[in-house]
């Protein structure tokens, strides 16, 4: 009951009733991350569509650009994290973070009006968008995740679960919204022939943009007023205006790491580099030129060595055994979830791919766009947010609620039963069968109540558990995780094999792609430039050195990869509950 009231506020009700359930400065937070998820889901939903249409970038190096880009988007949280924590505040970089991402949306507006003039130079100023958006979100993501933990007293730090449930609510409105807006706009067909106009992604981008204006000049008026302590303080400015009334009582208020301590990083890091570097393309050096190459051998593992090794910097800074362990459940958790969202952010990038290639979309006579297909992940969010959290409360009063990393195994085994059903519904269809639409919406389903379990319990557990002097800094930890899930993703992506509009394309040059892949037939120098032209694979994709012949066994691979994570996290669940020392 309490939840759904807070659903519908009275005037004043939470400023002026300290017995509230939550401070009205939530809402104000939840309505800043909403239009910022609008920005960012709605460019999502059309971004890698546009690459592969609009700037005829292979499939394969989309999927990797994509999970590269998300990767960066979620390890920049640490620098931003870092330099609010340090210097200018949580308020501070929400505005700037907030700034840079319309700004890069716009840049993607300005692509996207262009490639057809100068295909060269709209591809220069799609990177240049996207590096400015993960700066931006580098800002913002932390930043405005650390305040939520910030509005509620330390006696009261059990609702966190509860209230970050309706703020990943908030979340999910914007994507909804973003998903439906921007594609409607932005990703059309001719409903005669079924032909995209791959001009109109621009629209998408630009809508985009204007939500995230709209996001940061809402908290830009409303932070003083409603963003505060429940004493009234002001939540988020200046660390130097910080007081003891900020921290737990003893806890060091400000984080400090030795000289040692940071040279030991520093050369754990590089080395950690060239040993992912090497996993992931076979080589130390820089001899690889191509694209999706580069994004594997650079971004991936600098995503991955700047996460152990951040996480070997602040533990050196941990100050007792509670401290450290606490600090060792947040990175075993981040751990795990790394499977999940190199599963869950296919939505993106191959789930976007098969809903444009091998889906029937049709709804009641509208042929839904594919890059809309994923929104059916907001609108479940949306709708099974409030009982999620009313359920979590429930079994809280009763002393039956689980602890939070075994909620997280619940959501990894979750998101295995979506790719086990999905799996089976795509064996039989061959190269030309069509994915009924209904079994991608079971699959956002069963995925969205696996989020549900694991990213806001999430956000709140790190809330729970980090050392207020370096919060955003351990939330930046945390959102590493997702990095590491969607560099993950990206390489996963690109191992989805040829869909059925592969094999009509082949059969339009005159070739039949099966024999192709099966390394029955030859290409003459001519059937191999047109194979090129119509980004047609030559051969499989390859996963741990076994070959992905068809989408059963691609789907499979996540089964695995989530239905093991998930077993071993529930076993570690209740030593976790120990080293978590009393915090539920």
């Amino acid at each position: 009951m309490d939840n759904i009231e807070a659903l519908s506020p009275k005037p004043d009700e939470f400023v002026e009733n300290k017995n509230s359930r939550h401070p009205k400065g939530l809402w104000v937070l939840f309505g800043t991350e909403m239009w910022e998820r609008f920005n960012f889901y709605g460019m999502r939903a059309l971004l890698t569509l546009f690459m592969v249409n609009s700037l005829l970038i292979k499939e394969a190096d989309a999927a990797i650009i994509y999970g590269g880009f998300l990767a960066l988007c979620y390890l920049t949280p640490l620098l931003g994290g870092f330099i609010a924590d340090k210097y200018i505040g949580n308020r501070n970089a929400i505005l700037i973070g907030g700034s840079l991402m319309a700004i890069g949306q716009f840049l993607l507006f300005i692509s996207a009006s262009t490639f057809s003039a100068d295909l060269g130079s709209s591809k220069m100023i799609m990177w240049l968008a996207l590096f400015v958006i993960i700066f931006g979100n580098g800002f913002f993501k932390p930043n405005i995740s650390s305040m939520v933990g910030s509005l509620y007293p330390k006696q009261e730090k059990s609702k966190l679960d509860s209230a970050f449930t309706i703020f990943y609510m908030g979340i999910n409105i914007g994507a909804f919204l973003g998903q439906f807006i921007c594609p409607y706009v932005g990703d059309v067909k001719d409903a005669a022939t079924g032909v995209r106009d791959i001009f109109a992604f621009k629209w998408g981008f630009l809508a985009a943009s204007i939500a995230m204006i709209i996001g940061t000049i809402t908290f830009f008026i409303l932070k003083n007023k409603y963003v505060v302590t429940p004493e009234g303080r002001p939540i988020g400015g200046l660390p130097k205006n910080n007081t003891s009334a900020d921290f737990e009582e003893g806890e060091t208020q400000t984080a400090k790491f030795s000289g040692t301590s940071l040279g030991i990083t520093g050369f754990l890091f590089v080395v950690l580099f060239f040993v992912f570097r090497y996993l992931l393309v076979g080589e130390f050096g820089f001899k690889a030129v191509e694209m999706g190459q580069m994004i594997k051998g650079i971004i991936y593992p600098f995503i991955y060595a700047a996460g152990i090794s951040l996480a070997f910097l602040i533990m050196s800074s941990a100050e007792n055994k509670i401290e450290r362990q606490r600090i060792w459940v947040i990175y075993i958790v981040s751990f795990f979830i790394i499977f999940f969202w190199a599963a869950f952010e296919q939505a993106g990038s191959s789930l976007t791919f098969i809903a444009d290639n091998q889906t029937d979309r049709n709804i009641f006579g509208w042929n839904m766009p594919p890059s809309m297909v994923q929104i059916f992940n907001g609108i479940f969010v949306v709708l099974l947010a409030v009982p999620f959290s009313l359920t979590w409360d429930k079994l809280r009063t009763k002393g039956r609620e689980p602890v939070s990393p075994f909620k997280q195994a619940m959501g990894l085994a979750l998101i295995a039963l979506s790719y086990f059903i999905i799996a089976h519904n795509v064996k039989d269809l061959g190269n030309s069968g069509l994915l009924a639409i209904k079994w991608l919406m079971l699959l956002y389903f069963i995925q969205t109540c696996g989020e549900l379990c694991l990213s806001p319990i999430g956000l709140s557990l790190v809330g729970k558990l980090a050392p207020k002097r370096f919060a955003s800094l351990l939330y930046g930890v945390f959102f590493i995780s997702n990095a590491a899930g969607y560099a993950l993703a990206g390489s996963l992506g690109a191992l989805i094999p040829a869909t059925g509009d592969k094999f009509t394309k082949a059969q339009e040059i005159g070739v039949n792609l099966q024999d192709v892949l099966d390394k029955k037939v030859t290409l003459t120098a001519d059937q191999a430039a047109a194979f090129e032209k119509a980004q047609l694979p030559l051969q499989n994709p390859t996963f741990a050195g076994f070959e992905i012949h068809n989408l059963f066994e691609f789907f499979m691979v996540f089964v695995v990869l989530c239905g093991i994570a998930a077993v071993i996290l529930a076993l570690l669940s209740p030593i976790l509950k120990k080293m978590m020392h009393g915090v539920k």
